[in-house]
């Protein structure tokens, strides 16, 4: 997105009407980390506090009857005459006891963001805007947009009906994200389909105006298209759900307003008091690039061609012969002698084996004899 300029298309036809500069935001780097952490906190900010009753689960006339009675000292229900009667009480473990640590109202809802941070991430995030595979890796569907990002003529400022907001976004080709969007309406899963939230559907295109002429309601009851002024923009609109790369169509006066509430990295943002950009921590992100680079490269010293010996694995010298040699040279020795003691055990074991079955043999002779003068 280090384009020098970008192309304004005309409001109702494909044609290119002018140019205008990129704004050194688009240019800003891009860090997902720090929008998915300011995202999830905005979120945040817009919840209601709930809570329980705080007398839900205590409106009994109870207490224990302590200890001696052989049952659990949980409050009981007082009186008789009645199954409520003797029942426990109070407890979150009871029936029609109280919640666990009910929830209070002055829990800690919101959170508090530090201003430099909501401003990296609305930089980072129409940095992100400015890049097509971001886009497409989001959802879009942008295939026949003819510029990313995409500048219009402010003659779209002026539109005041619905159906000519839809021309003006079919010129420009960004029908096709909108028709993406009524695919993917659908009965939302859960409860809130009985609380007035009963469809849900995806993000389509965000349009970005400076003067709002009749725009806005214009463009309100077009499916998934939202409307922000130049000097509104936040994370939850750029980036929803924490994910970089929304669709923007931007009016001319928008686009080069960029510069005044933005800045550069060196010329302070008008509407930001002391603000500039954050600067890269690279100015060349391609390593790649940068290695094999001449500046690079005429400086290192050449590839060592030798191939080094992989580290050796450790043997374990019980085990290993060779590894005890080194270690003990007389085991040589020692490993010999018990050879030759073994093979002397095993030339007298077979002798004596032998000459038990010769023994045998005589014995089991001498029985049949036996038996044979016998019979």
């Amino acid at each position: 997105s280090a384009r020098p300029s970008v192309s304004v298309y005309s409001a109702s036809e494909d044609k290119v009407v002018g140019t205008t500069a990129l704004p050194a935001v688009f240019t800003a780097p891009i860090r997902n980390d720090i929008v998915q952490f300011v995202h999830t906190n905005m979120a945040k900010n817009s919840r209601q506090a709930y809570a329980v009753n705080r007398f839900s689960g205590m409106k009994h006339s109870a207490h224990s009857w302590g200890t001696g009675r052989a049952v659990a000292r949980i409050p009981r229900v007082s009186g008789g005459g009645t199954h409520r009667a003797g029942q426990g009480a109070f407890g979150n473990m009871c029936r029609g006891g109280r919640m666990f640590a009910p929830t209070k109202t002055f829990r800690r809802f919101h959170r508090k963001i530090s201003k430099n941070q909501r401003r990296y991430a609305v930089a980072s995030a129409l940095a992100a805007s400015a890049l097509p595979s971001l886009l497409m890796a989001r959802g879009h569907s942008i295939p026949k947009v003819p510029e990313v990002p995409l500048v219009v003529s402010n003659s779209v400022e002026s539109i005041t009906k619905t159906k000519a907001a839809m021309a003006f976004l079919t010129s420009v080709h960004a029908d096709d994200d909108i028709n993406r969007v009524k695919n993917t309406r659908k009965m939302r899963a859960g409860q809130g389909k009985l609380r007035d939230r009963r469809f849900v559907q995806r993000r389509g295109p965000l349009v970005v105006y400076e003067t709002d002429n009749g725009l806005v309601k214009a463009l309100r009851n077009v499916p998934g298209v939202e409307c922000c002024n130049v000097e509104r923009l936040n994370v939850l609109q750029l980036a929803p759900g924490g994910h970089l790369g929304r669709f923007i169509v931007w009016t001319e006066g928008a686009f080069r307003k960029l510069e005044h509430v933005f800045g550069t990295f060196r010329k302070a943002a008008g509407q930001k008091r002391g603000y500039t950009l954050p600067k890269p921590m690279m100015a060349q992100t391609d390593l790649n690039r940068l290695i094999n680079s001449d500046e690079v490269q005429s400086v290192v010293r050449p590839a060592n061609a030798a191939t080094s010996r992989p580290a050796q694995r450790k043997k374990n010298p019980l085990t290993n012969l060779e590894t005890m040699l080194r270690l003990n040279p007389y085991a040589k020795q020692t490993r010999r002698a018990e050879l030759i003691a073994s093979s002397k055990g095993k030339a007298a074991k077979v002798a004596r084996t032998e000459a038990q079955n010769k023994e045998r043999a005589v014995i089991r002779a001498n029985k049949k004899a036996f038996v044979a003068a016998v019979l």
